[in-house]
């Protein structure tokens, strides 16, 4: 069977969802030699970077449900997954579906405390984790018995695995979280259908995107995008590597190693690949760059695009050509696919954290806070109706209804719309600060100026709040090692905030990574530097 023919099969599929895709492309036929998976770990002696065969992949998912369905697992269970590797994540989730019941992913970055609080909240049925994570969770209280270490699941005989559970459109088949820099991390329900139906509307209906032969994907794996890529690299008869890790020495070590053709990340990962020459190590196998969850700025995009290759027809034919793209969005837990799309190139100037248009399948809207549109020009909330969108909070309708006006979905992010449908983002609303008379200070808009104009800092966090009643602002740049750390910045950073935020300036100050909070997926804890800030303005 060609790919072209699978890919129209699947796309007509209405049994195929999030939940059972390897069950499904060989049910269609597929050959059970074909493309599966690849890991950075062992998987039960299989070696790491050694692709494992649809077949093998599929035979290791049912050793896994034998033994969940040995230990009393059955369809509507939420079974929490606390563990470190890819290939623990992505087995596990499949394992359990396959039973019917709901794994509950968590980042292996999260604090034992949270976590340990987290999965209590969720009202598990048990609890499987590696011996890392078990060390860490010995002697809390989880409201649930922990089931077994990740390496002994896979030890079960697959003929054991009772027959596979047939998906209804409607039934949840996964629990992971928010990034909890806010506090809590928020438990949200993805079900079959909502985790597919990106992947249904534009990754199997049209063509298939140069770079996404050979993917690397550096996303983490218990996120609702790390399921996304693995279904679309599945359905689409596609390599794909899974690591372990998003440091950027890590993706550059894989990514000369591998040599992928597309690189999956969030933005976490660019701003740390942005801090080396990426001149000098072999990029030259690269054609895609794919964002999402928080947008790029244009200072950690800029180097990615200069790099790689591509194909480009000419009249002489097919030939490679150097630079690449970024495919940059927004995206989120809840959100289950980015709504946006926009296309950089090395010879692109649409930034200023541009973030494109909307996909065919969003509905999108800027809103104010009764829930009626603005003009263009006018920053307002992000709203968005989507197929793609998560049932809910899990145990947790207030939050579920809190996020929800006029029928639209409050992302939480501030935007605006050009007169052309382009969209912008500016900020996080719980990062906003109002400065009174209509103005606002917008800190991750303010950040992306500062980068724009001070190549020697290679990341910017902008903070601010409200201390004694007075906005006040601080601004950490982390500076490139080459950088003079004594030098004056003052002037770049004060056009950056502008003239109606500036008078709320307090501090520029040079820090290490070490002095940045940052949450499990690596984005900054805002909320913890605005705590910070305010006691240290009670001792001065």
């Amino acid at each position: 069977m060609t790919t072209r023919n699978i890919r129209a099969i699947l796309a007509a599929d209405p049994e195929l969802g999030a939940g059972n895709v390897v069950t499904r492309l060989l049910e269609h036929g597929e050959d059970p030699d074909g493309l599966g998976l690849t890991f950075d770990t062992d998987v039960d002696g299989h070696p790491a970077w050694q692709p494992l065969t649809l077949g093998r992949l599929d035979e290791r998912v049912r050793a896994r449900a034998a033994w969940y369905h040995q230990r009393g697992v059955r369809m509507r269970d939420p079974i929490a997954v606390w563990t470190t590797s890819a290939a623990d994540v992505i087995l596990n989730f499949m394992a359990l579906n396959r039973l019917g019941a709901i794994p509950a992913l968590l980042n292996g970055n999260l604090p034992a405390e949270t976590a340990a609080e987290y999965i209590r909240r969720l009202r598990t049925s048990g609890v499987v984790v590696d011996a890392r994570h078990a060390e860490l969770l010995a002697g809390r209280d989880l409201g649930a018995p922990i089931l077994g270490d990740v390496t002994e699941i896979g030890l079960a005989d697959p003929a054991d695995a009772p027959p596979t559970y047939r998906h209804h459109p409607d039934d949840p088949i996964s629990i992971t979280h928010s990034s909890g820099t806010t506090g809590m991390p928020k438990a949200i329900v993805h079900s079959h259908t909502s985790l597919f139906a990106a992947t249904r509307r534009i990754r199997l209906s049209g063509p298939r995107a140069q770079g996404t032969e050979r993917v690397l994907c550096a996303l983490p794996a218990p996120h609702t995008a790390g399921i996304l890529s693995v279904n679309q690299a599945l359905c689409n008869r596609a390599e794909l590597v899974f690591i372990s890790s998003q440091r950027g020495p890590d993706v550059l070590a894989a990514i000369e190693s591998w040599h992928p053709t597309g690189v999956f990340g969030f933005a976490v990962t660019w701003a740390d690949m942005a801090r080396f020459d990426l001149s000098k190590h072999d990029m030259d196998s690269v054609a895609l760059w794919f964002n999402t969850g928080d947008c790029a700025h244009e200072a950690h995009i800029r180097p990615l695009v200069n790099v790689g290759s591509h194909n480009t027809v000419t009249r002489e034919g097919v030939v490679r050509v150097a630079g690449s793209t970024f495919i940059d969005g927004i995206g989120s837990t809840e959100m289950g696919h980015s709504a946006f799309h926009i296309a950089h190139t090395k010879d692109s100037n649409r930034y200023q954290r541009c973030i494109g248009k909307p996909h065919v399948f969003a509905d999108t809207a800027v809103l104010d806070p009764d829930g009626n549109p603005v003009p263009p020009g006018q920053v307002g909330h992000l709203g968005l109706k989507s197929p793609t969108l998560m049932l809910g909070c899990w145990n947790d309708s207030v939050t579920t209804f809190r996020t929800r006006l006029k029928g639209y979905y409050l992302t939480g992010d501030l935007v605006y719309t050009d007169t052309d449908g382009y969209y912008y983002h500016v900020d996080r609303a719980a990062d906003s600060v109002e400065l009174g008379n209509g103005a606002w200070l917008h800190t991750s808009w303010t950040e992306e100026r500062v980068l724009a104009t001070l190549p020697d800092v290679v990341d910017c966090t902008v903070v601010s709040g409200r201390i004694d009643g007075e906005v006040v602002t601080d601004v950490l740049l982390i500076l490139r090692p080459d950088a003079d750390p004594d030098a004056d910045r003052s002037a770049e950073v004060r056009a950056a905030l502008g003239e109606k935020a500036v008078h709320t300036l307090r501090d520029i100050t040079i820090v290490p990574d070490s002095d940045i909070p940052t949450g499990a997926t690596g984005k900054v804890r805002k909320l913890v530097l605005r705590e910070r800030a305010a006691a240290d303005a009670g001792s001065r």
